[in-house]
């Protein structure tokens, strides 16, 4: 029978000397978000390509986290993109448009920015992962704020413009057809879709 015994703080006495409990293993440390590159191309060329973090590759869908990148502050009239924002953006394989989170610096959250855009492109890098990410603008973008009560279609006029209807009418079709699909659910629609990617 051992001669060890428990003092009221937890403490081991054994043999006549008091020692500590072996203190808890530290939780391991959380992985850094692997790096990639997101690349925005509109009519063949390149608008923007910036570096973000990559958060979850499931084959068909990859979510990625990234400041604002542009310069400045953009003014939307029902919303502002400025330095500290940050977007959590979902790109799709096999669906026509991706649906970006945003959040203030202060983690409020402005709303969903949603880009109509070609299924994405994810380049693979030497080990197998996503190294970077390019999807092509087809013009029509859908904001929602964060309450739901504002959804907005945007740029039908630089899509109608665009003349995709014409030199492409399937892709023209698909991009319609994935603006009604987010403006139809609105808020209540992105809510079940991002708890879907959630779950």
């Amino acid at each position: 029978m051992s001669d060890a015994s428990a003092e009221p703080d937890g403490r081991v006495r054994d043999s006549g000397q008091v020692r500590s409990p072996a203190p808890a293993s530290a939780p391991a440390p959380a992985p850094t978000p692997a790096p990639v590159r997101v690349r925005l191309v509109k009519a063949g060329r390149t608008k923007i390509v910036y570096p973000a973090a990559l958060l979850a590759d499931d084959g068909t869908r990859l979510t990625v986290r990234a400041p604002w990148a542009a310069d400045g502050v953009r003014d939307f009239g029902f919303t502002r993109f400025e330095p500290g924002d940050v977007f959590t953006e979902h790109y799709w394989r096999d669906r026509w448009y991706a649906v970006k989170e945003v959040r203030a610096g202060d983690g409020t959250l402005k709303g969903w920015y949603c880009d109509v855009t070609r299924p994405a492109v994810v380049t693979a890098d030497a080990a197998g992962g996503p190294a970077e990410v390019t999807v092509e603008d087809l013009d029509l973008d859908l904001w929602v704020s964060a309450d739901g009560r504002l959804v907005l279609r945007l740029d039908e006029d630089e899509f109608a413009a665009s003349g995709l209807a014409t030199s492409d009418p399937a892709a023209a079709g698909q991009a319609v057809r994935a603006l009604d699909e987010l403006a139809a659910g609105g808020r209540d629609g992105l809510l079940g879709l991002l708890g879907l990617l959630q779950g």
